[in-house]
């Protein structure tokens, strides 16, 4: 059973991160996506993927990295939220999401898979509203903004 009290740190990426990352980027992707092809992820497609990117990692008590966060920041658009399954649904998505910098005031943008049933979930409690549609490789999204009042 999980405290409600447990603690997150948020911090910047380091370069010392990167292979962890990308290992959870992978994995998670794999575990998630199961509508996909698991060979269409790759080891490689982190790097790729967040070129440009501000990352920010949050750690668990005991520093164990639970999953990160890749912004692009003239834009205001959160690229990718991605937590490990041991963590996810223990508030380290939201601590993130917390720590990104000016939350809630910036009304931050993301895509959500439309397949991906509990991350809509999760985007909607806190306050994400859609704004609209597209596709993309793995499938169809919804673009969703953070509205006027924040729940977090």
């Amino acid at each position: 059973m999980t405290s409600k009290s447990e603690t997150w740190a948020v911090r910047p990426a380091r370069e010392q991160d990167m292979q962890t990352l990308a290992e959870i980027y992978l994995r998670v992707r794999r575990e998630t996506f199961l509508w996909v092809d698991p060979g269409r992820f790759t080891p490689e497609d982190f790097a790729i993927h967040t070129n440009g990117e501000r990352l920010f990692v949050c750690e668990d008590g005991h520093g164990v990295v639970a999953g990160f966060a890749a912004v692009w920041e003239p834009d205001d658009f959160i690229h990718m939220l991605y937590i490990l399954p041991a963590f996810q649904g223990r508030g380290a998505g939201k601590a993130l999401l917390a720590s990104l910098p000016d939350w809630p005031e910036r009304r931050y943008r993301l895509k959500c898979l439309v397949k991906n049933m509990r991350a809509m979930a999760f985007y909607r409690t806190l306050g994400f509203e859609v704004i609209g549609d597209g596709a993309s490789p793995e499938g169809d999204y919804k673009e969703m903004r953070l509205g006027d009042i924040a729940s977090l």
